[in-house]
């Protein structure tokens, strides 16, 4: 789960070889833990979401989905869910994560929870480039 911007607000660990939609529950119940949260949250997910029981679940949590739809093409529709994509790229870049080997939970979480910090601060440093600007601020590295 990301913010509009990429940085990564929670996740649910599980195999590669489980489908993401019974994770959708526990992801949302992440939401939680973040404190008090804007009134209109727009949940984007792919076509893989695409059912009834996924929107039964994010109209009881009062949750606005944009789904995408199976069998259309994938750029249109896809036009927020790119910030889920390029973090899970950053996740991959490192290595222990995109090939895990640990077998206790707490150690995987560990490692997640570093490389989204890592990805967190960079994601900040990145966008206070362009957002915190003064008068004086040298241009170039001495």
């Amino acid at each position: 789960m990301t913010d509009g911007y990429g940085i990564p607000l929670g996740q649910v660990l599980a195999g590669a070889n489980c489908h993401d939609s019974p994770l959708l529950a526990p992801t949302l119940d992440r939401l939680a833990d973040l404190g008090p949260l804007p009134e209109d949250i727009t949940v984007h997910l792919d076509a893989g979401y695409d059912s009834h029981k996924t929107r039964t679940l994010l109209n009881a949590r009062g949750l606005r989905g944009r789904i995408a739809h199976k069998g259309e093409k994938a750029p249109i529709q896809a036009s927020h869910r790119w910030h889920v994509e390029r973090t899970h790229a950053w996740q991959n870049a490192f290595h222990r994560l995109a090939r895990c080997f640990e077998r206790r939970a707490t150690v995987i979480d560990a490692f997640f929870d570093l490389a989204d910090t890592i990805i967190t601060v960079r994601s900040l440093i990145r966008r206070s480039w362009t957002t915190h600007r003064w008068d004086n601020r040298p241009s170039r590295r001495p």
